[in-house]
């Protein structure tokens, strides 16, 4: 229901709900007229790719490393898993003052004698997604370590003992017999990964709230201006539509996915 009003909507000019018009699809093109969802979309592109890249990179990594059943892996399980336990909120106050260049990393690494170290993301334009990415990747790293690590505790022990008969290395096993196994916790890991993505708000707001100027703009804060400060609605659902129709994109694959798999 909330989803059929929501498109309804998006084809209205409205401020406040009693009062709207039908106006077809101009709202839809000057969303796509306004660069500043534009540019929240080129922000959302970047964090996007960074984090499911990398995500998925370092928590494999993480996790085959865990899988060797080193000494106190359940400490370093728990400390890696902590930054998710943390909501986006305190995640982003963390790295706002890790990223601060009068406080954070770059007087570190001053202080230690590289003088001219210059690493400023919260107030440079150009970087400033690369600050939230960082943190993105902080916060969903170990997510995805302990679901690889649950996926690579799922595999048959024989397959190892016949890869080491056959001589193969140990990259080699995880590149070439390993990854293929696991393709079914990748597509779920790459799911809530991408759902995330689409949704995130809460680490831009409480890092960088948009800034500077509108360089870390992403499309759920978009939503949030037009619908509770500048109160036009219409926009506000043309947005949130896309939004919704970007998440249908990435579930409906897996959804038939999981379909083909129970049905064979």
């Amino acid at each position: 229901g909330c989803t059929v009003w929501t498109v309804f909507y998006s084809f209205t000019k409205s401020g406040l709900l009693p009062r709207m018009k039908f106006v077809g699809l101009d709202q839809y093109e000057r969303l796509w007229n306004s660069h500043q969802w534009i540019v929240s979309l080129e922000n959302l592109a970047i964090y996007g790719i960074g984090t499911l890249t990398l995500s998925l990179t370092i928590g494999f990594v993480l996790a085959a490393l865990l899988d060797q059943k080193i000494r106190f892996e359940n400490t370093f399980r728990s400390i890696i898993l902590y930054p998710f336990a943390l909501s986006f909120i305190v995640t982003g106050l963390v790295w706002q003052w890790l990223l601060n260049p009068d406080l954070g990393l770059q007087q570190v690494v001053r202080g230690w004698g590289w003088e001219s170290f210059s690493f400023n993301p919260m107030y440079d334009p150009e970087i400033v997604m690369v600050g939230v990415l960082i943190a993105g990747i902080w916060h969903s790293s170990g997510l995805i370590m302990c679901i690889m690590l649950a996926g690579l505790r799922g595999i048959d022990q024989d397959i190892w003992k016949a890869t080491k008969i056959d001589g193969i290395p140990t990259w080699k096993t995880y590149l070439f017999v390993v990854l293929p196994m696991m393709r079914p916790v990748f597509v779920t890991a790459v799911v809530l990964i991408a759902v995330g993505i689409v949704k995130v708000y809460d680490l831009v707001i409480s890092q960088t709230g948009g800034g500077p100027g509108i360089s870390s703009e992403v499309p759920a804060k978009y939503v949030y201006d037009h619908m509770f400060v500048s109160q036009n609605l219409g926009q506000g659902f043309a947005a949130s539509t896309m939004m919704l129709a970007t998440v249908a994109v990435v579930l409906l694959p897996w959804a038939y996915l999981n379909y083909r798999q129970k049905k064979s």
